[in-house]
């Protein structure tokens, strides 16, 4: 790692501040067979999240570029039944709650397979997607929602725009933190929207992962690690006015915030200031509130070691359900590896017979994984583990103990 002090991403001031050095790790999705490994391509970078003391974005050292990690890309939205119907709710309330119909446009950035769009394409709304990997987009435009392939930003936005494309409704669902040029990203919305227009943008809540001790969500694929805050000054420099924010139980505890050109007649909701409020009680305007998160990351490691030290003295088999960026992060993090976790199990069958980067334990089916009857199961996305559980009823009930890691060991 260089010596010299980065600057912000955002603001340009000097990043002084460490938030937590989870030291060299893995691209989190970079899923990686036997061959890889033999020939050196399992490649570990620094991650190292500092906060910036002038307009506190969280944020790591941008050691990878977006294009080595966006491109081919191995995650589909559509894998997690969850986060599915959450999308379909999505499209209720936003149609409902701002008139939308046949006269309309939505726009969804980072669309992904079209597992949100689909459901406005059902209701005879036009859509149009945004998606940077091509293998991704393909999966979408084969289930009817139309998309092009691309990064969004400025310059793409006002293209977009000069071809008449303008949006009613804009939708960029955990994708605000995947980028690098933040200020950029923002300023595409700024071009699209119509002057009555709304954006919304979910991402996983920072005063959350604070909390909760989230810091399995650090990645490299995530830049930035975004309060309220941070984001109404963010999308106030490219005269976007944030006038809402729904708080939403996913991925550990998310915020929806509501964001119009300045001179659109939306009003200001009770979110907005609920958020604002928590926020101030917390210290996140402040940067000294940032300090003391490190040594909480290292009691959560210390408590995954000794349960992955008592189960091997009691001969016990330990396998792992998620092979999720987060469960990357956090093994890596932990040092553990497959003669550690015997297996780990995924429904998404791209990465089934593939390794976890870093740790290389291997992805089963999880018709496998039932199979290999393992006495301790660790979900490693926290956030789903009530639905894991549910569709491993049967390994429950055969006597497999299931548990999650963060904020603490916990059996589920």
């Amino acid at each position: 790692m260089t010596d010299a002090t980065p600057d912000c991403r955002f603001c340009g001031a000097p990043l002084t501040r460490t938030f937590l050095d989870l030291g060299d790790t893995p691209l989190a999705n970079s899923y990686v067979t036997a061959a890889d490994v033999a020939a050196g391509r399992d490649r570990a970078y620094p991650l190292h999240a500092r906060v910036c003391d002038s307009c506190l974005l969280v944020q790591v050292d941008e050691v990878v570029p977006a294009e080595d990690i966006f491109s081919d890309y191995a995650y589909f939205s559509s894998y997690s039944a969850g986060w599915v119907a959450h999308a379909r709710r999505y499209a209720d309330a936003m149609t409902e709650r701002f008139g939308l119909g046949p006269d309309s446009l939505v726009v969804e950035v980072a669309s992904n397979d079209g597992y949100l769009l689909r459901h406005f394409v059902e209701r005879g709304i036009p859509v149009l997607g945004i998606e940077p990997a091509a293998n991704v987009a393909e999966v979408a435009r084969a289930a009817g929602v139309p998309t092009e392939v691309t990064f969004f930003d400025r310059d793409s936005g006002r293209a977009l725009a000069a071809r008449g494309k303008r949006a009613d409704l804009m939708a960029a669902n955990n994708v605000f933190a995947h980028v690098p040029d933040i200020r950029a990203f923002a300023a595409g919305f700024a071009e699209v929207l119509k002057p009555e227009g709304v954006v919304t943008f979910e991402f996983p809540h920072l005063l959350n992962l604070i909390n909760e001790v989230q810091f399995d969500t650090i990645y490299h694929e995530h830049y930035s690690y975004l309060s309220l805050v941070v984001v109404e000054r963010v999308l106030g420099a490219v005269g976007l006015r944030v006038f809402d924010v729904e708080e939403l139980p996913t991925h550990g505890g998310s915020l929806r915030v509501f964001a119009c050109p300045v001179a659109a007649g939306h009003g200001e909701g009770p979110g907005l200031l609920a958020v604002r409020a928590k926020e101030t009680a917390a210290g996140l305007d402040r940067p000294e509130a940032y300090d003391g998160f490190a040594p909480r990351v290292e009691a959560v490691r210390r408590g995954f070691l000794d349960f992955l030290a008592k189960a091997r003295a009691e001969g016990r088999r330990v396998a792992a359900y998620g092979a999720a960026a987060k469960g990357n992060t956090f093994l890596n993090f932990c040092g553990v590896g497959a003669g550690d976790i015997t297996l780990v199990a995924d429904r998404n069958p791209a990465k089934q017979g593939r390794l976890l980067p870093g740790s290389h334990v291997p992805i089963v089916s999880p018709d496998e994984l039932a199979a290999s009857k393992p006495d301790d199961l660790v979900i490693l996305p926290w956030n789903i583990a009530a639905e894991v559980a549910a569709d491993m009823a049967a390994m429950k009930a055969a006597g497999c103990r299931f548990w999650i890691a963060v904020p603490e060991m916990r059996e589920v």
